[in-house]
């Protein structure tokens, strides 16, 4: 609540979030109503002692009074505030796995923009730095708004195992911070929203526990729906546009703004080189435990532990945003110069402006649901639906690049993933890719996709990502060969068996095609063909005739315009259309 600073022992908590110089939290999410409270309202103590520490009514301390002033003995008002089941429950002798329990009251969501996102917020101007936690502030409500509609479920019944959704929301308070916990304090724009583990049921209306593992399923999912909702913002109200950045090569890249100077990035991501100069040791002492190299996630808990082992203390030192802005800046233009820090708002619209260039942002439903499934089978082999969502969400940031997207279209996405691309596996809720579907039935295009998914030697990612183009491009050159095979041919066209003053377009319809076919036959084709060559020999005799009575007939002079249906000499002339292109 006090961000990394200290906090003295008497010391309020509005004095002490002055001096750390982090603003007070704020309560959201639309279950405040059954508490009496409202979104935006300001997280005091004793609030988040009573909810996030007792499990308890907010407001516990007036309905204890009011409750023992109505004669109730001290032990029922206090039963009254507590939300669900007490915590007393866990410290129970009666029960020997409940004594031991540990009480679970809250969740710590922490929603972090972007690294240049970071950047740009600490080194540029107050109006960008307003704009830019605006925009945090809109994505973060949004995907808290997706967790308590679609995610949050509610335990009932012995042991939990009936899952239901909230009746009303999820209750949160937000704290937001400014800084990392590195030695040498740098920006990184941050909050941690406290979900209450108390929700409502939709039958009784009385108050039990949210599921864990349906939020801690669906986290990275709504990680990736917080990032997209933050780039829209900030491509739609600076104009800014975004590019992936590859962070380690072989892993997945991360979306960056486009025209932040990467020194900078280097600059403020000490704790990052803080575990990278500590991993290459634990790595040496795994091998030389184990006999090989870390997998996936060996790797992951190494890195966790050297994250642990470089952990600094908490800064004494309490400074307020703007003191933490100007030190900021004048340690970058230390190290890079004022050029590269003051023009940062400028070369950031000159790279959107190359970007959209670029870059169409454009998203193929079919497309993007071969590329998602391709990637998460690499990835995983069997995967959910909550897999597929994220990567779902990944690729329309990519496409997109900022972009707004229409609602809905991650899950219709997912769906056609679903439909086209998978197959049930086990007896859970598992699926995994139907090969038959992704892999055409050609031998020789199956021998060059299958490596691909199979070159151990390369990372995951790197893999999934030549299968995914392999894959697209291969829809892309089946859906040409479909469009160009599906052309309408012209239907075959009889010869007239009168001749007319003038000659007509073409019909090529498909009923008169249709129809003329039917009533010409040989006898009628040979007639025809008799008339026009006597016609022709008539002709011929009466242009002889009139040039030995009366010589040649002079050529009229050209005009001085043409007109709108003149042609021109040298061209030729098609019944039907102009000679310009156009239809006449």
């Amino acid at each position: 609540m006090v961000g990394d600073g200290h906090r003295r022992a008497g010391t309020p908590l509005r004095a002490a979030q002055d001096e750390a110089g982090v603003p007070p939290g704020v309560w959201k999410g639309r279950g405040l109503a059954a508490l009496g409270l409202t979104a935006g309202d300001v997280v005091t103590e004793r609030q988040a002692e009573l909810l996030l520490g007792e499990g308890r009514h907010p407001d516990a301390d007036r309905i204890e009074r009011e409750l023992l002033a109505q004669g109730k003995n001290p032990e029922q008002a206090r039963r009254a505030t507590v939300l669900g089941r007490p915590i007393e429950h866990n410290r129970s002798p009666k029960t020997d796995k409940a004594k031991e329990r540990t009480p679970w009251l809250a969740f710590d969501l922490t929603f972090r923009p972007p690294p240049t996102a970071h950047l740009a917020w600490a080194l540029m101007d107050d109006e960008h730095r307003r704009v830019l936690e605006l925009c945090d502030d809109i994505a973060r409500d949004k995907t808290l708004a997706w967790l308590e509609e679609s995610v949050a479920q509610i335990r009932s019944k012995a042991g939990g195992k009936q899952r239901a959704r909230v009746k009303d929301g999820l209750i949160v308070a937000v704290f937001r911070h400014y800084e990392s916990r590195a030695t040498e304090s740098r920006p990184l724009l941050h909050a941690h929203a406290i979900v209450s583990i108390r929700a409502r049921r939709p039958h009784d209306g009385k108050w039990g526990n949210l599921s864990a593992d349906s939020l801690m399923t669906h986290i990275v999912a709504a990680d990736c729906l917080y990032t997209l909702y933050f780039m829209e913002e900030v491509t739609a109200r600076l104009g800014w546009a975004w590019e992936p950045r590859e962070v380690t090569p072989g892993r997945r890249p991360v979306m960056d703004i486009a025209g932040i100077d990467r020194r900078l990035i280097g600059w403020q991501s000490t704790r990052r080189q803080q575990i990278e100069d500590a991993l290459p040791v634990l790595t040496a002492k795994y091998q030389e435990k184990h006999g090989h190299a870390p997998g996936e996630r060996a790797s992951y808990a190494l890195a966790c532990q050297a994250a642990d082992q470089t952990r600094p203390p908490k800064r004494t030192e309490l400074l307020s945003l703007t003191e933490l802005r100007t030190r900021w800046r004048t340690s970058a233009i230390r190290a890079f110069g004022a050029c590269t820090v003051y023009r940062l708002a400028e070369r950031a619209r000159a790279a959107a402006a190359a970007v959209w260039a670029r870059v169409r942002p454009a998203v193929d439903t079919a497309l993007a649901a071969v590329d998602v499934v391709a990637v998460v089978y690499v990835m995983r082999g069997a995967f959910a639906r909550h897999h597929l969502l994220a990567e779902a969400r990944r690729h329309l940031a990519y496409a997109l690049r900022g972009r707004p997207h229409q609602p809905g279209l991650d899950e219709r996405i997912v769906q056609a993933a679903v439909d086209g691309h998978t197959r049930p596996v086990g007896r859970g809720r598992r699926m995994t890719a139907d090969l038959r579907a992704l892999y055409p039935s050609d031998t020789e295009d199956e021998a060059v996709l299958r490596p691909l998914t199979r070159k151990r030697t390369a990372p995951p990612y790197e893999r999934a990502r030549l299968a995914a183009d392999a894959l697209a491009a291969r829809a892309r050159a089946a859906r040409r060969a479909e469009r160009l095979g599906s052309r309408p041919r012209p239907h075959p066209v009889a010869v007239p068996t009168t001749l007319r003053p003038r000659p007509r377009p073409l019909r090529t319809g498909r009923k008169a095609g249709r129809l003329l076919e039917q009533e010409t036959g040989v006898d009628t084709v040979e007639q025809t063909r008799r008339t026009l060559e006597a016609v022709a020999a008539h002709l011929q005799d009466g242009i002889r005739e009139r040039a030995l009575t009366h010589g040649p007939r002079p050529r009229p002079a050209p005009a001085t315009a043409p007109q709108p249906h003149t042609q021109q000499p040298g061209t030729q002339h098609t019944p039907g259309r102009n000679p310009t292109g156009g239809v006449t």
